[in-house]
Parts: structure tokens; sequence; C-alpha cells
């Protein structure tokens, strides 16, 4: 008896076959080879991530990341700092003084720790933006690789069950994305509403 998964998977690699086989072709370069079928896959993190524009917006993202923790371990040390001398004038100083002391450092603190992760949740926001305007500019490149194989879809490759790896184009996709748009450097960051 075959099972649901079984059936599925068969009758997607016949659709996906049926009346047009998966052929190959080999490109102008003769080292990508474009399949010909109905249905494409892609694994579109890798596309982004193994692609010059993704590598150079990992570099930068990963910069900023350094940055932003050196930013922090300065600020640590300066409040680690404040802190001991604030320790140390307890002793001499008043209490209702000490307490408001205390006090505004405890604020400073607390303002300082949500200054600093509102800086990491920007980061981490600058990081799906450039993603999401990654995915819309390699978009027309999709698009003619569709059109040149005769496919009608192209489907996440990770939301598939099982698939041939003749119609993955993932690599295709990131030859064509290089050479159309390079490292991505003159394309603004942010998607275009």
């Amino acid at each position: 008896m075959i099972g649901f998964r079984q059936l599925a998977a068969s009758v997607l690699v016949s659709v996906a076959t049926a009346g047009s086989p998966v052929v190959a072709q080999v490109l102008d370069q003769g080292t990508v080879a474009l399949p010909r079928s109905v249905i494409l896959t892609l694994e579109s993190d890798r596309m982004f991530e193994e692609s010059d524009y993704g590598i150079r917006i990992a570099s930068e993202i990963e910069a900023e990341g350094i940055e932003l923790a050196a930013e922090n371990r300065k600020i640590e040390a300066e409040l680690i700092a404040e802190e001991s001398k604030l320790t140390d004038l307890r002793a001499t100083t008043d209490p209702a003084e000490f307490s408001k002391l205390a006090e505004a450092f405890d604020e400073k603190v607390q303002n300082l720790r949500q200054q600093q992760n509102a800086k990491a949740r920007a980061l981490g926001a600058k990081s799906e933006e450039t993603r999401q305007t990654f995915l819309q500019v390699a978009q027309p490149v999709l698009l003619q690789i569709m059109e040149q194989a005769n496919a009608a879809i192209i489907v996440e490759r990770r939301s598939t069950i099982i698939s041939l790896d003749a119609v993955d184009i993932t690599d295709v996709a990131i030859d064509r994305i290089n050479e159309t748009l390079g490292d991505g450097s003159d394309i603004p960051d942010k998607p275009a509403e």
C-alpha cells in the first residue's frame, strides 16, 4: 500500500515532468545548467547567503554587531566603575542623599539597557529589511529563469516533501543575481513600499 507522502511525491514529480521532461540546458558559461520543467525549486536562504549581495550584507551586519558589542562592553565597564565609586560614597554620604544617587544610577542603567536593546532590535530589523529588498530586486531574475525553463512556479525547496535535484535552480539564480546585481551596494537597503 502506497502511503500518502509517497503518493503525493509521485504526483508532484509526474506533474512537474508531464509533457515536458526535465531537461538540463547548459548556459553560455557552460557551468550551470538550467532545467526545463513546469515546477522549479529554490533554496531562498542559500540564494541570499551565497550571493555577492547577501555576503556583503552579512559582512556589514556582522561589523555592526561587533561594533555594538564593543559599545556594550565599554558602557558596562563605565557602569562598573561608576557603581564602584557609588559604593565607596555610601559610607560617607547621608542616607537620603545616597538613596537619590543610587536611584539616579539605577535609572541611568535602565535607560542605557533600553537604548542598547533598541539598537540590537534595529540591527535585526535591518537584516530582515535587506533580505526583503534582496527578494524584491531578485524577482526579475527569477522570472527570467522561469520563462527560460518554461516553468509555471518556483517552490521553496525546504517546503517540498521530495523533488529531483535537476529542478533546483538555486545555483543558476545565484550566478544570475551576481551577474545582474553584483553585491547590491548601489541598491537601497529598504524594500520599496
